[in-house]
């Protein structure tokens, strides 16, 4: 317990809000978080998580059984009290690439009548450059400081990732509220980069931007392997066992999603442009990523002798359905992306996700229909003309390839998104195989 309790308000509950609150307060502070939902509120205070991060119901559970976390309903209700108010809402992406900032604002407009003197307000979601000064215009509060905190959390290992962090960020113009934040962070062992509030958020936004880089550059690398046929897994080792270049993101698949890489590096391109820059590098990152998406088509239209635009009463079975393992969440989901596409040319698809087996959510529901859902991951083999492994779930590594076989048929082929299956034994059990940068 630290010596002197600090009283911390989360105002949103989302992946970040929810794993910044419920990690905060496993680390011994006193935690109040609030959402405009009351319906969420209630469910998080029943115990009940409404998304899928591995350890998360354990820590919520386990704080709010010894009185270190709370969820309440409001802005406000958060707010009050607390030495330190984290904003955690959503900064969705207009269609031009740049963040909508109306939840932030908003939020700080509600919490700036009712924060004591001295209250420090935390940027943790993520925010353009220049966010930190957007706050402070809003709160209209001299006695009040405004700093930035990025959040560098993975979904599926957000709680490993926020409790053992490569460092951690701090951007202030103010040194002391600087300091009041980074000693939240005392009981972790981590380096504490301290700086100004425009580093620290571009920081965030050149973060994701390399990482997604990573990933477009082993997709396009994937794509020249399957030209000139070299074995990517074989180029991977070589270059990822470079110490100056890890291994790490250097996985090909069908291109990268999920609720950060896709708007950050828009984002980022958007702020580059805003100030003058032409961010090129980074558009052909993007470019890379939409590409490989239509690679993936091709490959399915490839299994069954189509052409890509017209897949009509093609049956295809997706194992997967998420934009990684390890979470919940469909937005920019790859697999969706190339579902979408397929069904266009006509194709029925029928899906299994180990996240989509129990009753779905609103979004859900909205998100998948048109996918025949199905509750074992087997069933999607039922007279596929081609299977396509979409997520890298490690269940589906175990499944039983004769039985696959079996039930679609002799000749159907796996479209191994993620090389997660051995070639070899796909093939010995009858089917045919492609995966992305095999020969």
């Amino acid at each position: 317990m630290p010596e002197t309790e600090i009283r911390l308000g989360v105002v949103g509950t989302g992946y970040v809000g929810l794993t910044t609150g419920a990690c905060f307060a496993h680390m011994g502070h006193r935690v109040v978080c609030g959402d405009i939902d009351q319906r969420k509120v209630d469910l998080l205070n029943d115990g009940h998580i409404p998304i899928v991060e591995d350890g998360l119901e354990q820590i919520v559970n386990d704080a709010r059984g010894v009185g270190r976390l709370e969820f309440v309903l409001g802005s406000q209700a958060a707010a009050t009290d607390a030495d330190i108010v984290f904003l955690c809402v959503p900064t969705p992406q207009g269609d031009d690439g740049s963040a909508d900032l109306s939840y932030i604002q908003q939020a700080a407009r509600e919490i700036a009548p009712i924060l004591k003197p001295g209250a420090v307000v935390v940027n943790k979601s993520t925010v353009p450059v220049g966010s930190t000064v957007a706050v402070e215009r809003e709160l209209q509060r001299d006695d009040v400081f405004v700093v930035s905190n990025p959040e560098f959390l993975r979904e599926g290992t957000a709680v490993r990732d926020f409790l053992q962090p490569d460092r951690v960020v701090i951007g202030s113009a103010d040194r002391g509220a600087a300091e009041k934040v980074a000693e939240l962070y005392d009981s972790i062992d981590t380096p504490i980069i301290i700086t100004d509030p425009a580093s620290a958020e571009t920081i965030k936004y050149a973060a994701n931007g390399f990482l997604a880089m990573k990933i477009s550059f082993v997709n396009a690398v994937a794509a020249m392997c399957e030209a000139v046929g070299a074995d990517v897994a074989a180029v991977v080792d070589g270059i990822g066992s470079d110490t100056r270049i890890g291994g790490q993101f250097l996985k090909p698949g069908p291109g990268w999603g999920g609720s950060c890489f896709p708007k950050d590096s828009r984002a980022l391109v958007k702020i580059a442009e805003e100030h003058g820059y032409n961010f090129s590098m980074m558009k052909g990152v993007i470019d890379v990523n939409t590409e490989q998406r239509g690679r993936m088509i091709d490959k399915v239209a490839k299994a069954v002798g189509r052409h890509h635009s017209n897949l009509s009463g093609v049956t295809v079975g997706a194992m997967g359905l998420t934009f990684k393992a390890g979470t919940d969440d469909l937005r920019e989901s790859p697999a969706m992306a190339i579902i979408a596409d397929l069904r266009r040319a006509g194709a029925r698809v029928r899906a299994f996700d180990p996240t989509t087996c129990g009753e779905l959510s609103p979004h859900q529901e909205s998100t998948l229909d048109g996918i025949e859902l199905t509750k074992e991951l087997i069933d999607v083999a039922d007279g596929a003309d081609v299977i396509c492994v979409f997520t890298e779930w490690p269940e589906f590594a175990k499944v039983d390839l004769d039985q696959v076989a079996a039930r679609a048929g002799a000749g159907t082929t796996v479209v191994d998104m993620r090389n997660l299956f051995d070639p070899f034994a796909v093939k010995s059990a009858g089917l045919g195989y492609d995966g992305v940068g095999r020969n």
